[in-house]
């Protein structure tokens, strides 16, 4: 076997100049070292060398593009077709004419029909949006990310509303009378038309938007710092690069070959810069001015009633089953009322004591996987649950792992980020594991409690980068489910927030259709954190405020507690 080995190393294009060196056996010792090597090279090429060699960190020019073989099969139909998921209406020829751009101080809406002294609790109340430019004309083509809401300022209510985009210009709003009283119609212009064009270019054809630090760290103490990213050309490398794969995942991250240190001396992560990708143009389009404003409202407040018979709760919300997973959530997924958030699609509950979360929670075995706006799950109930205590792992917070435990229940809450691309502050790379590598080593069960939240790092990389993490997370998850299906799997889809050419709520739409299309015909329950930040009257943030992350948390618990 070792003479036939020998054999293909010899005539190997590839390890040529293993024929030099086996010139030089005419002395014994340097035969030995031969040998030895040859057996070496022998153990490695056997199968249970893989997971090794796996690991192994390894040397690529930067010319050379790695080719990944992605496993689409592991995905619903949808979403290997990228282009048919991620449709958008046409956008219109882009000049570089701003006041041709469509305006939120010209663009108007009206009730569609003749306005009525009152309305009736549970119909629908439509509306005709018309996109004009900066100069007033009608747009002829759509494509322009509005908002519409219908708000309850007096009772602290809101639910989003439904814009159809007719691609002439025209928007079609519909909005569901969910409460009884007053009620008004907001429209905001989250981008134009030409806006989203910018986006959509930078998005689909920038290989990333940003790149990030790693740390390598030599045997004797020194230190070099280099540029990582998701692809070798990223990395902005003039020579070789390094290669990490995840041996679970198949996730791949790549740094600039270190000018001295080896590829396996990698020890730190850290955010690095935002890369510049647009024009003096692009950013007028994209300015604060014309992003995210109101429209001027010529629709008065409206009046809703309830019903003459019937029912005579002030709210219209028919007989729902409990929240369990594998439901499908309509549009809207629910409303305030009273700043409490009511699901359209299960009966969701409130916990407003310490004991109704402790007693739901009761011996409950957390983990929460995905970015800062999930980690917001953790700390609220970490702040809300006295006796859930934490403990200090003596590890960087913006990376993980975070942990509280609460001994009389057996309670246990687990939070970490998701691995690269993490913007976070410098951080050990043993630190950063991937989703799917920790869902593979979760036995599940009926006391386990999987919460996943992933976007927002993910809007900075075209939509392929997303969807080959979501590949990979799809089939660890669908593997956690049929070993142990009693385990409950809880998708937290991404929030509204960012509004520039790195983080854009258009962006994050697309993200959320991803989402929802890798984890469709999986047993998984959806928090639709998505409406739950665009329904009411308040500030876009990435990390929502206390009120709306306590709803969130709420239909969490919804699904572990359903009745």
């Amino acid at each position: 076997m070792l003479y036939e080995l020998l054999g293909f190393i010899l005539f190997t294009k590839n390890l040529g100049c293993v024929e030099t060196f086996m010139g030089q056996f005419k002395d014994y010792k340097i035969l030995t070292v031969g040998l030895v090597f040859l057996v070496l090279l022998f153990c490695l090429m056997m199968p249970w060398s893989e997971p090794i060699m796996r690991w192994l960190p390894r040397s690529y020019p930067t010319s050379e593009c790695i080719s990944e073989t992605i496993n689409w099969d592991s995905l619903p139909q949808e979403l290997s077709n990228l282009t048919n998921l991620l449709y958008w209406p046409p956008t219109g020829v882009h000049r570089n004419d701003f006041l041709a751009s469509t305006s939120p101080k010209t663009s108007t809406y009206h009730l569609k029909g003749p306005a009525q002294a009152n309305y009736i609790l549970g119909s629908n109340l439509e509306a005709v949006l018309v996109a004009k430019d900066h100069q007033g004309r009608p747009k002829a083509h759509g494509g322009d990310l509005f908002r519409a809401q219908l708000l309850g300022p007096e009772l602290r209510a809101g639910v989003p509303g439904k814009v159809k985009d007719l691609e002439n210009g025209t928007y079609l709003l519909s909005f569901p009378l969910l409460w009884a009283g007053w009620a008004r119609v907001q429209v905001r212009l989250i981008h134009s038309s030409e806006a989203v064009g910018v986006l959509q270019r930078v998005w689909r054809e920038k290989r990333a938007t940003v790149d990030f630090r790693g740390y390598f760290r030599g045997t004797d103490g020194s230190e070099e710092t280099v540029v990582c990213n998701v692809d070798p050309q990223s990395t902005g490398a003039k020579g070789p690069t390094c290669q990490y794969k995840d041996v679970v995942s198949g996730e791949i991250w790549f740094c600039a070959q270190p000018p001295t240190l080896p590829c396996n001396s990698l020890v730190g992560h850290s955010s690095g810069s935002y890369l510049k990708v647009t024009t003096s143009h692009d950013e007028a389009l994209l300015a604060r001015n014309v992003t995210d404003q109101k429209l001027p409202s010529r629709v008065p407040p409206i009046l809703v009633l309830r019903a003459a018979r019937g029912n005579m709760s002030n709210i219209a919300l028919p007989s729902r089953p409990p929240c369990r997973p594998g439901h499908l959530s309509p549009k809207p997924s629910g409303f305030y009322h009273q700043d409490r958030w009511h699901s359209t699609f299960c009966s969701s509950r409130s916990f407003p004591t310490v004991d109704s979360i402790l007693n739901c929670l009761a011996g409950r075995i957390v983990y929460m996987m995905g970015d800062s706006t999930l980690r917001q799950w953790w700390e609220y109930l970490r702040d809300k649950v006295p006796s859930l205590k934490p403990v200090d792992l003596h590890v960087t917070y913006q990376a993980g792992p975070l942990m509280a435990v609460e001994t009389t229940r057996g309670t246990v809450l687990h939070w970490r980020a998701h691995s690269w691309p993490l913007r976070a502050l410098r951080t050990p790379v043993a630190s950063l594991h991937s989703v799917a590598r920790e869902l593979h080593g979760l036995a599940g069960g009926p006391y386990t409690v999987v919460v996943l939240g992933m976007g927002a790092h993910f809007t900075t990389f075209p939509p392929s980068i997303f969807a080959r993490r979501l590949a990979g997370i799809r089939a660890a998850v669908k593997a956690l489910l049929d070993r142990e299906p009693s385990t409950l799997v809880i998708i937290k889809l991404a929030n509204t927030g960012y509004k520039s050419v790195y983080g854009s709520d258009w962006i994050t739409l697309q993200v959320n259709r991803l989402l929802r299309a890798a984890f469709a015909g999986l047993r998984v329950a959806f928090v639709d954190a998505w409406e739950m930040t665009s329904s009411l009257d308040v500030p876009d943030s990435i990390h929502p405020k206390e009120l709306i992350v306590r709803n969130e948390v709420e239909l969490f618990l919804s699904f572990i507690c359903p009745t």
